[in-house]
């Protein structure tokens, strides 16, 4: 029966082709032949009925169509609420794209077939203008699609500025500007960059303006023995903060004679080697961090005595070749360097005062590397206004009496300035609006939620993702343990279930790690003592710093994935610096660990990114916060924990540092915020009453 019906079948099949075949081939033959240019003919007057294709009209186009069911559930991702309400309202992506697309625009349809698959998100200005448009199609909410659109790595694309803005700070703007800049009205698109541009990218301090304007001039001499070709300079190492030196530390251009520099490389080593040479005396040595501080403000020096005084920077104009660290034992000099830099800035500051220390202690008696050099005196000539004969004469004949008279001098020029010098930066003022807060640290803390609510996707975004989670760890482990940059980014690494490094290791090494405890089952933080700066403080008496860090608000779920998956990921195939927190890599990237510059750059961006509120995007955590690095971190911890307990002692263990240095340079501490908390205190009183 079943070989009857597979016969009866494919008979009925041969049968339907051969008619099919003589069917064709009949037309064809009945059908008489026309030539191309009579086909032609025939097609200009045919009518314009009988042009029209052939087969089922497209649907007509209505504004607002009528949806087909009335109630659904609110789908989380963006790529289902699409096809729910294109279901909803019987909509193809052909159909959408005709209803949507003004005649002219070159949007094309495919992408919405991509946005209805969840292939790719929409990125660009254009995109989210036609998203705008679907929810106004489908009587949705504003922002509806929009809000279910997975953060992403990048800022949107295609933002109309103008041609007077350069590639590089297009690219930092777009993440600042809201997705209908476009559509705005010139003006508006005009005020929405110059705040950016003020308030975001430079800061609206009076320091950084004058930072922006000073650090185009580049005059400072380079040691690229010492620190390297490059001319990324080194901060000071006091606060680790470089806002705390100033610009012109950006100034670096051109590279030291041979003689200066062999003189250079000299006090180097009298000042770093573990021993001194024979019959040479020395009071104190340098760190690393020191030295290359020391040698990029005597750089600044010596550019500005050869700089051209006809330039902008109006330098001595001293030639290139005879710059010598013999010039730096007249007072003549010293007196033109510190009226250069009160004409340059302004006003006298700290840094002047710092200078002359230096100064000081290269003439001091017995110790004074300069002092015990009297050989560069070969090398000085007569500078008109600067050093005369008679002064190289004295300081020939009696050049210990020489330099007692001189130290004297600049003695007393350092209390003069002192006593007149200013704060240009103060360092309270771009995190103002945390520190008047009762609690500074809550108010900070919402920086590191911004950052979670805004995380990208690790399997779409899986390096921005890295990078997110980066930003919150910094500012987590920043707030948690109150360290100094220095510290935080030589923080080392070990990985749960490998051997931790041993105490005696780190402290040849000064620097701390963050590794597993068993004991305590927690992250825990070890470093030696001479790691800190202030090593020889109270506060350790020769002991380590150790905190377990508390698993708070998901703390060592970031921790485990970061050290996990997301550190490779930034890496990718640079050798690994061992530290915990380490660079997003590049193909040219020479080395993932963090320096000075690069961890502040780091701090920064984060906070430009996630901290500071902007009212044309509804972005950021903070209203009225600036841009500042890592260090402003000790300042929000030491206020919090005055304005809660007002002891220093207590805000001193924060900072792994001493009572005077709170009152002196961390804690904000106002007569009103003493008041308060004696007032909580005895309103207790009158509660109880």
């Amino acid at each position: 029966m079943t070989s009857r019906v597979r016969w009866l079948n494919h008979r009925a099949s041969t049968n339907r082709e051969r008619r099919s075949t003589v069917t064709k081939q009949t037309i064809r033959e009945t059908t008489p032949k026309r030539s191309a240019a009579q086909a032609h003919a025939e097609a200009l007057t045919e009518s314009a009925d009988a042009r029209q294709k052939r087969g089922q009209k497209p649907r007509p186009i209505v504004e607002f169509p009528d949806p087909l069911f009335d109630e659904w559930e609110d789908p989380p991702t963006f790529a289902e609420a699409l096809q729910l309400h294109m279901r909803r309202h019987g909509d193809t992506c052909w159909h959408l794209h005709r209803s949507i697309v003004r005649p002219g625009e070159a949007f094309n349809r495919k992408t919405i077939v991509v946005w209805f698959n969840g292939e790719k998100p929409p990125r660009s200005v254009q995109s989210l203008e036609i998203l705008g448009r679907i929810e106004r199609r489908y009587r949705l909410p504003a922002g509806y699609f929009k809000n279910k659109l997975p953060p992403t790595a990048r800022a949107a694309r295609g933002h109309i500025m103008g041609d007077d803005i350069g590639d590089a700070e297009r690219r930092r703007l777009a993440w600042h500007l809201p997705d209908d800049f476009n559509s705005l009205p010139f003006e508006k698109r005009e005020e929405i960059i110059e705040w950016v541009r003020r308030v975001i990218i430079s800061g609206t301090t009076e320091y950084r303006r004058f930072q922006a304007a000073a650090s185009k001039q580049r005059y400072a001499i380079r040691f690229p023995a010492l620190t390297g070709r490059s001319s990324s300079p080194v901060w000071e190492a006091e606060d680790e903060d470089p806002d705390i030196d100033g610009p012109d530390l950006l100034s670096g251009s051109l590279d030291a004679p041979a003689n200066l520099a062999a003189e250079m490389e000299d006090l180097v080593r009298f000042k770093t080697s573990t021993l001194t040479d024979l019959g040479f005396q020395r009071n104190g040595i340098w760190g690393d961090e020191t030295a290359a501080q020391k040698i990029e403000h005597l750089g600044l020096m010596f550019g500005a005595l050869s700089a051209a005084p006809t330039e902008g920077v109006q330098g001595y104009g001293l030639p290139f070749t005879r710059l010598t660290f013999g010039l730096l034992a007249f007072l003549g000099v010293w007196d033109w360097y510190l009226r250069w830099r009160e004409r340059r800035r302004g006003f006298y500051t700290i840094w002047e005062v710092n200078m002359l220390a230096v100064a000081l202690a290269l003439t001091r008696r017995e110790t004074g590397w300069l002092r015990q050099h009297p050989e560069f005196l070969a090398r000085v000539r007569p500078i008109p206004g600067l050093i005369s004969e008679s002064e190289i004469a004295a300081a020939s004949g009696d050049w210990d009496g020489f330099c007692d008279t001189f130290y004297r001098h600049l003695t007393s020029r350092s209390k003069e300035i002192k006593r007149v010098a200013r704060v240009h930066r103060d360092p309270f003022e771009p995190i103002m609006c945390v520190l008047e807060t009762d609690s500074p640290l809550s108010e900070y803390r919402k920086i590191t939620d911004e950052i979670v609510a805004r995380m990208p996707d690790e399997k779409r975004y899986p390096r921005a993702a890295a990078e997110a989670v980066r930003s919150f760890l910094l500012l987590r482990l920043g707030l948690h343990l109150g360290l100094r940059q220095k510290n935080l980014r030589q923080l080392l690494v070990c990985p749960r279930g490998q051997f931790p490094t041993s105490e005696r290791r780190l402290e040849d090494l000064r620097r701390g790690e963050l590794r597993w405890s068993d004991r305590d089952r927690g992250w825990e933080v070890l470093i030696p003592a001479n790691a800190f700066k202030n090593a020889s403080s109270s506060f350790f008496g020769q002991k380590p710093f150790r905190l377990v860090l508390p698993d708070l608000l998901d703390l060592y779920k970031y921790i485990d994935a970061y050290v996990g998956r997301h550190r490779a990921a930034l890496l990718g195939d640079i050798a690994d610096p061992g530290t915990f927190f380490v660079k997003t890599t590049k193909v040219n990237t020479k080395d993932a660990a963090y320096d000075q510059i690069s961890i502040y750059d780091a701090w920064r961006l984060t906070i430009q990114r996630y901290g500071i509120y902007n009212p044309y995007t509804d972005r950021g955590a903070i209203k009225g916060l600036l841009p500042h690095g890592p260090h402003n971190v000790r300042d929000v911890l030491a206020t919090h924990i005055l304005k809660k307990t007002g002891s220093y002692e207590q805000a001193s263990y924060a900072i792994q540092d001493t009572p005077e240095m709170i009152r002196n340079h961390y804690g904000r501490f106002l007569p009103e915020d003493k008041a308060a908390l004696a007032a909580r205190i005895l309103n207790e009183v009158w509660r109880a009453a």
